[in-house]
């Protein structure tokens, strides 16, 4: 799958949230979105996702226009911010509700994800008894578990300790071997550096300048 953001503004009464932001996203490879807190990255996210309508311009997925050709985004995983997962189920049983949905993940698949992300499959800690470190590597696992073709990750590294940024840099190097299209938002321009093929740099909800760094 390949998906392109077209000239996306966001405003907002009092504030222009995006401001004509195109970025593409294409299959196999990981593109990435760097910029300080407010710089507009979260929003593009939820754009794209289709939690949030744009004031302005079209999110295409394969040419299809969402919102239009599409009621919703195709084959997309995604975490955005932080994992919102039901707080007194264990978080195998909390991809398997989400994996219902679809049916197209397998219980295996789910163990497979658990494990990639350096959990317990077989945990029975209600997730409410998680860490925070703990909670972001399921949320992570809940973005990957059902091999969708675009993978959005937000700050994955946040509140995760140094093995924990080398485990997402292997999640989404196997991802983007997968075939993915992946977008991941990064604070930390060394972790983006080590995985993206292209990065669009933000600041004030604008795109300023377009980085290769593989």
């Amino acid at each position: 799958m390949n998906v392109i953001a077209r000239d996306i503004t966001k405003a907002f009464k009092d504030a222009t949230v995006l401001d004509h932001v195109t970025v593409q996203i294409p299959a196999g490879r990981v593109t990435g979105l760097w910029g300080i807190n407010g710089s507009g990255k979260t929003m593009l996210m939820r754009i794209i996702c289709g939690l949030v309508r744009p004031t302005s311009g079209e999110v295409l997925f394969d040419r299809k226009v969402l919102g239009r050709d599409l009621a919703h985004p195709l084959s997309t995983g995604a975490l955005i911010e932080g994992p919102a997962l039901l707080a007194n189920r264990t978080g195998f049983d909390n991809l398997r509700l989400i994996g219902m949905i679809n049916g197209t993940a397998t219980d295996r698949d789910i163990r497979r994800a658990i494990a990639q992300v350096g959990l317990d499959p077989n945990e029975r800690k209600k997730f409410k008894k998680y860490s925070l470190g703990m909670k972001q590597r399921l949320g992570i696992a809940a973005a990957v578990f059902e091999k969708p073709d675009l993978v959005i990750l937000d700050e994955p590294t946040n509140a995760l300790d140094t093995s924990g940024v080398e485990m997402v840099k292997r999640v989404v190097a196997a991802e983007r071997e997968r075939g993915a299209a992946v977008l991941m938002a990064c604070h930390d321009k060394s972790v983006l550096d080590a995985v993206a093929d292209h990065v669009y740099c933000m600041e004030a909800g604008r795109v300023v300048r377009e980085e290769d760094p593989r």
